[in-house]
């Protein structure tokens, strides 16, 4: 009847979904059965009918949910035990006895609840599995590994991560499976290479923990990439051992590509290019670096999932394009599975090549997926393959979902996939015409991956590029047609002695990207600051993003709402009024302002360099320390410098000098901070030394209500390390010492 069927189409699209004529009453009929004439209630099978429209995209939303598992195990502030993994196997059979026993729509939740199990119970199987030892003091003695990596630090000094090292005083059980060393000084004798093996004298230390509590955690991603100690070394590196014959061939057969190309591409442009294309970045300096990451585009030099799919993508059509260029062979094969056949292999050497970072992961996972459909004669243009990269992902580094890297690329990927989806009838439909196709493409590809990492690249590095969207516009096409295709070319046309000529074109893409990059870093205003969000604005603008580009018809307009929430969230993260540092040499002030709380005064220009540029960085304030050491808070000499909080007075004390205040400061102080580890102390004294603070981490004091709470860096998880429990000093102005 022609009311049933408006009624049925009416209902659908009430849910997000509209049934062709014909089939909306039938599903109507069979899933909720009504007495003839009236119209569909709508109720709990009602929802199915929604579910049923959005089949094929509901595998992002299972990983959704594994994801938010994973989210979960992090989350938590002490470690988890039996009780909690036992909770999360229950709750995974309860899911799967929920998918096999109840009827619909009951039966839709099984599967949601095993998966935000799984994901539990996942991360917690590989925390155990990687957990191995980390070194417990300060050590400067003998090093002795092989060099596995060679990179650069954040000080633009070079770096050698080292594989099965050898320490002095310290038996195999105890000893670090890998180390990180930063050469600091003058290598003389020797330069290192993949594979070899080599010894010098250095400093080593556990890895740092976070600068703030619920800052960036680099002890966490030390213990999940198995680095059991860091430092530095003033000393050349000797060589005890050559590399054994196909013994670390990849990262040897990176350093020859990157040597060949710099040798061909002078300066800091063959530098780039080397890096674009191979993953070797000793040789960029560091404000090269700087300049590519405030223009917005150092996922270019990232070996993104962006590299991966332009040489993929050129060498298919390379591929293709020849078959068809001779048309006796074109006529008996099947010139698309030929060139998937070749570009799979090639996009898994590709993928070794640039050192397997979580971007090239999930976009190698992608490729793979599309080449197999297209030799298996299926589509795979959808959300489906973006899902499959990511389980894949999780599931053997869940610790992957707690990275930027991580983040930034499934975000970009799903929204240019819905997005492209989205846009389909306009691109596909001869809408818009042919020449201005790859403009639109261009600019709206831009435009949505840029709109989807900005929440992401601002939370976790307190910075947005104002002029991000045009630094790409300008130079993803030069990455797309002079960089990844003519790196392709140099390496087929090498044997013919006919490299320089694609080389030569490389070079102007890369110079082109860096002098873009330089411009646009120098624009007045190209780089704001933003503070670091509250702790539920990323996972609502993540459920939000994922609804909204899962779910079809107007119910995805819930994960707008959802965005929205999470945008709302961001600014309400407390701030602390007062940090102080793990070492005790840096405190950090937070002065009156006008809508709340005001700029950190630091309480020294210098010391505990990172944890004052971490402070600076998550308040959104681009200040240099030494600008921000100038705010009024502090006063005293460098020994003793006093402050006031809350009505309350506090003093920092340093060096041999402040050590001898260390009986009067107590005496008159309400806090007292020393940089080093007190030797005897008057009894209740409210000091926080050094010996205190290596148990606690960094410490924050916020004003709450009448009083002050406290909160500290270290927790009791897995990778912290913490050793015994030491007393709290008698601090009468908290409400309660920080849990133990």
């Amino acid at each position: 009847m022609p009311g049933e069927d408006h009624a049925g189409r009416r209902w659908g699209r009430d849910l997000g979904c509209i049934y062709p004529r014909g089939r909306g009453e039938g599903k109507v009929a069979e899933l909720l059965p009504q007495p003839e004439g009236q119209a569909p209630r709508i109720g709990l099978r009602a929802a199915f009918l929604g579910l049923e429209a959005a089949r094929g995209r509901l595998l992002p939303l299972g990983f959704g949910l594994f994801a938010s598992g994973i989210a979960l195990w992090f989350g938590l502030e002490h470690e988890p035990g039996a009780g909690h993994y036992l909770g999360a196997v229950a709750l995974a059979a309860l899911g799967l006895l929920a998918a096999w026993r109840l009827p619909d729509p009951w039966k839709l939740a099984g599967p949601g609840l095993s998966l935000l199990a799984l994901g539990f119970l996942i991360t917690g199987l590989r925390a155990h599995l990687v957990a191995a030892p980390v070194i417990g003091w300060r050590y400067y003695g003998a090093i002795e590994g092989r060099v596995s990596e060679i990179d650069r630090s954040a000080s633009d000094a070079l770096r050698l991560t080292l594989e099965d090292p050898v320490l002095e005083r310290m038996g195999p059980e105890e000893t670090p499976r890998r180390i990180r060393i930063s050469l600091s000084g003058a290598r003389l004798w020797h330069d290192p290479r993949p594979g070899e093996r080599v010894m010098l004298t250095g400093h080593l230390a556990r890895p740092e923990e976070p600068a703030a509590p619920g800052g960036f955690d680099f002890r966490r991603m030390a213990f999940f990439d198995g680095l059991g100690a860091v430092g530095y070394s003033p000393n050349p590196v000797l060589l005890l051992e050559p590399a054994a014959s196909g013994e670390a061939w990849i990262g040897r057969l990176r350093l020859w590509l990157s040597a060949g190309i710099r040798a061909s591409i002078g300066g800091e442009a063959g530098a780039f290019a080397a890096g674009a294309m191979t993953g070797d970045r000793s040789g960029i300096s560091r404000a090269t670096i700087e300049a590519l990451r405030d223009s917005s585009l150092a996922h270019i030099l990232a070996i993104s999932g962006m590299n991966l799919a332009f040489l993929t993508s050129f060498l298919f059509g390379l591929i293709r394009g020849g078959i068809a260029c001779w048309p006796r062979l074109a006529l008996r094969v099947n010139a698309k599975k030929i060139a998937a056949l070749i570009a799979l292999p090639v996009a898994f050497f590709y993928l070794l090549l640039s050192g397997a970072n979580v971007a090239t992961e999930r976009a190698f996972v992608m490729a793979a997926v599309l080449l197999l459909a297209v030799l298996l004669d299926r589509r795979a243009l959808s959300l489906r393959p973006v899902a499959l990269a990511g389980f894949l992902i999780l599931i053997w580094r869940p610790e992957s979902l707690v990275q930027p890297g991580f983040q930034m690329s499934m975000a970009a990927t799903l929204a240019l996939t819905g997005g492209f989806q989205a846009l389909d009838g306009l691109l596909q439909r001869g809408r818009l015409p042919r020449l201005v196709l790859p403009v639109f493409a261009l600019i709206a590809s831009s435009l949505i991956g840029g709109l989807a990492t900005a929440p992401y690249a601002a939370a976790h590095f307190s910075r947005f590029a104002d002029y991000g969207l045009l630094a790409n516009l300008l130079t993803v096409p030069a990455m797309g047609v002079l960089i990844m295709p003519m790196g392709v070319l140099a390496f087929l046309l090498a044997p013919f002695g006919l490299a320089f000529v694609p080389l030569w074109l490389m070079g102007l893409g890369a110079e082109w990207i860096l002098f873009v990059a330089a411009w646009v870093a120098a624009m007045e205003g190209a780089v704001i600051g933003i503070a670091a969000p509250h702790w539920l604005a990323l996972p609502l603008i993540s459920l939000g993003g994922l609804w909204l580009i899962c779910w079809p018809g107007r119910a995805r307009l819930a994960g707008a709402g959802l965005i929205l929430a999470g945008l709302i969230c961001w600014p309400l993260a407390g701030r602390p009024d007062l940090l102080i540092a793990a070492d005790g040499r840096l405190a950090g002030l937070r002065g009156a302002g006008l809508l709340g709380a005001g700029e950190l005064a630091l309480s020294s220009p210098r010391g505990s360099a990172f944890a004052a540029a971490d402070w600076l960085e998550r308040d959104g304030d681009l200040t240099p320390p030494a600008e921000a050491a100038l705010r009024p808070g502090f006063s005293g000499t460098k020994a003793a410098r006093e402050f006031s909080f809350a009505g309350l007075r506090g003093v920092m004390l340093q060096g041999e000098a402040g050590l001898a205040q260390l009986s009067q400061a107590c005496a008159r102080y309400d806090l007292v901070v020393l940089a080093a580890r007190a030797r005897a102390a008057p009894v209740r004294c409210p000091l926080l030394d050094q010996r205190l603070l290596s148990r606690t981490g960094a410490l924050a004091f916020y004003r709450e209500g009448g009083g002050i709470r406290l909160r500290q860096a270290l927790r009791p998880r897995i990778w912290s390390g913490r050793p015994e429990a030491i007393p709290w000093p008698d601090l009468p102005f908290l409400a309660a010492p920080p849990d133990q």
